[in-house]
This record gives structure tokens, C-alpha cells and sequence, in this order.
């Protein structure tokens, strides 16, 4: 690799890395979203909830004197129980996602992340294995796995948005506010900085192009 793509491809891998960590915590989090009922009588308990891809914790929040119609904000002191979606472990009791989410949605989202984390993987690998005397070639397909990967997240991303809609949307559920949180936010990130990481080490590991109309790329000099 020549001495001017270098640097550019250790930025590139930084960059891929910090969407790698995003990625991990977005998917072993449950802050994905905040779910609130509405509050009819103030100093009244209600039960506000946020959710992952695995899992959902819901804490009982008393409300004082609040002018908002909604239960939160989820940071108030209360008691908290967390459980994981009935679908995955089947001895959890988790009726209240039973019913106000699409179980359909919520596996949907986790598998593709699961997929991702495969991509993840494959592409760390290579990009491993390039470090390795004359195996540059191997960063091809490490960046092409990290934009896969990439990919799957915004998936995830997008059918977990469309999950919270469908809830709040349902005469079914007690939710009538949402707000997406932090592990949300990581998702989002880490799906630009992988896509966009991953193109960019795709460019910066293709062989230079000939300069010269008659020149072939056979006869193009060799990089170091």
C-alpha cells in the first residue's frame, strides 16, 4: 500500500472501529425507545417503559404536580422490573409487549442486527488478515462486509421505528407518547459510520488507476 493511502485507510479503520463499539452497545442496550400512557390524576402511579431488541423494562413512576398529561420522564426515581420479550425466553412473564408490540417486528429487528453482528465479524477478520505482508486485497471484502453491516442496522433501525409507530397508532395499547433514546442514537451512528466507513476503505484499497490513456493497469508501477 502506497504511503499516501495509508493514513487514509487507518482513519478510515478508526472511524469503522468507533461504528463497531456504537453497534455493540445498540444492540445489547434497551434504551431504544420510551413508551408513556397518558396520566389522568396527578400524584397517581403510572407505568412508563423503554425497550431493546431483547428485552423491556418498565418502572412505576408516581406523578406530583406535573402539568404533563404524559408518565415520565423515565430518569424519575421508581420501582424498576426488567424482563426479556416472551419470544425469546419463554419462561418470562412479559405480557404488557405481548400485546402492544408486533411480535413479528420485534424478531425481525433483532435478527437483522444479529446478521450485522455476522458482517461485523467477517469484516474484522479480514481486515485482520490484511495486516499481513502483501495482503492489502483482503480490505476489499472487509469493507464491503462493514457496509453490509452497515445496511443491517438501518434495517433494524427502520423496523423498530416502525414497530413504536404501529404501537402508538393502536387503539389496543396505553401508549400515547414515545420518544427514541440513546441506544437509538447508536444505532443511527453506527449505521453511517460503518455504510460510509466501509465505502470509503472500498475506494482507498482499490489499485491506482492508470494515469495515462495508453497506459493498462498490468503496466501501471506496483504499490509498496
Amino acid at each position: 500500500m502506497s504511503q499516501t493511502k495509508a493514513p487514509k485507510v487507518r482513519a478510515t479503520l478508526f472511524c469503522i472501529l468507533v461504528g463497531i463499539v456504537l453497534a455493540l452497545v445498540a444492540v445489547v442496550t434497551d434504551h431504544w425507545a420510551v413508551l408513556s400512557p397518558e396520566v389522568k390524576h396527578h400524584n397517581a402511579t403510572c407505568e412508563a417503559a423503554h425497550f431493546g431488541l431483547w428485552r423491556i423494562c418498565t418502572k412505576r413512576i408516581v406523578m406530583t404536580d406535573s402539568k404533563d398529561k404524559t408518565c415520565g420522564p423515565i430518569t424519575l426515581p421508581g420501582e424498576k422490573n426488567c424482563s426479556y420479550f416472551r419470544h425469546f425466553n419463554p419462561g418470562e412473564t412479559s405480557e404488557i409487549f405481548e400485546v402492544t408490540t408486533q411480535k413479528e417486528y420485534s424478531i425481525s429487528a433483532a435478527a437483522i442486527a444479529v446478521f450485522s453482528l455476522g458482517f461485523i465479524i467477517m469484516g474484522t477478520t479480514c481486515a485482520l488478515l490484511s495486516c499481513g505482508r502483501k495482503r492489502d486485497y483482503l480490505l476489499r471484502p472487509a469493507s464491503m462486509f462493514y457496509a453490509f453491516a452497515g445496511l443491517c442496522i438501518f434495517v433494524s433501525v427502520e423496523v423498530t421505528r416502525q414497530s413504536v409507530k404501529r404501537m402508538i397508532d393502536s387503539e389496543h395499547t396505553a401508549w400515547i407518547d414515545y420518544y427514541y433514546s440513546w441506544s437509538f442514537a447508536c444505532a443511527c451512528a453506527a449505521f453511517v459510520l460503518l455504510f460510509l466507513g466501509g465505502l470509503a476503505l472500498l475506494l482507498f484499497s482499490l489499485p491506482r488507476m492508470p494515469q495515462n490513456p495508453w497506459e493498462s493497469c498490468m503496466d501501471a508501477e506496483p504499490e509498496h
